[in-house]
């Protein structure tokens, strides 16, 4: 029985509010910064409130671009090929977030791809040494990107994927967590169930697809959250393999606009870019919430 006590009720929501002041306290002098213009910015105290510049900001963040270390601030994308192809003009801003969902897209579907097949053929099929492969596996959770880098960029060098977007995506999809998690999904699954679609004439490929894969929706769901902001926040891969403006990822762009050494950083609109770069995850996070929480936490398939 849970004792009703009220001074317990009121310190835990205490609590609560201030972690979730501490947390939020970034976000919000971050979301005020966007808002003002670099005079106000480089004022003291620096305002609490928003300001009268935020379209102005994210307008010209995403139109004219930076500037500063870039290059150039805008950049051409081209897109089809031969006759097809066309060629679209925008800031480089708005050319490193659409790498970086390229990159997080590719990094979360090929995750999820290798992993809920290779974790298909470790449960439900049987070949020599099935277990040892399962924990070759899980061992290389060991073994993060940082421990492995040197190597894996002489792989990716050799085989020319240098400034790529298979170079950004190949080497990160692979995935030991995700295995995991789809192996202890699949053995909770009932023997009954398999045999059933034996019986009925399903192969081992239309089981997969019409009972496993629907089944599993809620732990894809899960996996595709958190994934997808591994693959946005990268920053150490992207920074080692891309020399091209036209790879480099938004949050590479927020950290080299931040970076000046012979100049005051443009504060209003490198923050108008932090907001730009946090506004993808949060939207996957606010749109998936649901089904996050269900993948986490169901027990019961």
């Amino acid at each position: 029985m849970v004792e009703n006590r009220p001074w317990l009720t009121v310190l835990s929501h205490a609590v609560v509010l201030i972690g979730l002041v501490i947390i939020a306290f970034p976000v919000w002098m971050t979301f005020v910064a966007s808002t003002h213009d670099q005079q106000t910015m480089l004022r003291s105290p620096i305002p609490l409130l928003p300001g009268p510049h935020m379209v102005d900001n994210y307008v010209q963040i995403l139109t004219e671009g930076y500037g500063g270390r870039f290059g150039s601030s805008k950049h051409t994308l081209e897109l089809g090929w031969g006759p097809a192809k066309i060629s679209i003009t925008m800031s480089t801003i708005a050319m490193t977030m659409i790498n970086s969902m390229i990159m997080a897209l590719g990094i979360t579907i090929g995750k999820i791809a290798i992993s809920i097949i290779a974790a298909f053929a470790i449960v439900y099929f049987r070949f020599p040494f099935r277990m040892w492969f399962f924990w070759a596996i899980f061992i290389t959770l060991m073994l993060p990107v940082e421990v492995r880098i040197v190597p894996t960029y002489g792989v990716v060098a050799s085989l020319g994927m240098l400034d790529s977007y298979s170079g950004l995506i190949i080497p990160l999809i692979a995935s030991a967590t995700a295995t995991f998690l789809f192996r202890q999904f699949f053995m909770s699954v009932p023997d009954e169930l398999t045999e059933a679609a034996r019986v009925d004439g399903a192969g081992p490929m239309r089981f997969f697809w019409d009972i496993l894969l629907p089944m599993s929706r809620t732990t894809i769901a899960a996996l595709f959250v958190i994934q997808f902001i591994y693959g946005w926040n990268q920053y150490l891969w992207p920074l080692l393999i891309t020399t091209k403006e036209s790879f480099y990822t938004v949050v590479m762009a927020v950290s080299r606009q931040a970076n000046v050494v012979d100049s005051v950083p443009s504060w209003n609109l490198l923050m108008t870019m932090a907001m730009l770069a946090m506004l993808p995850p949060v939207l996957v996070v606010v749109f998936m919430q649901r089904q996050f929480v269900r993948g986490l936490v169901e027990t019961e398939k």
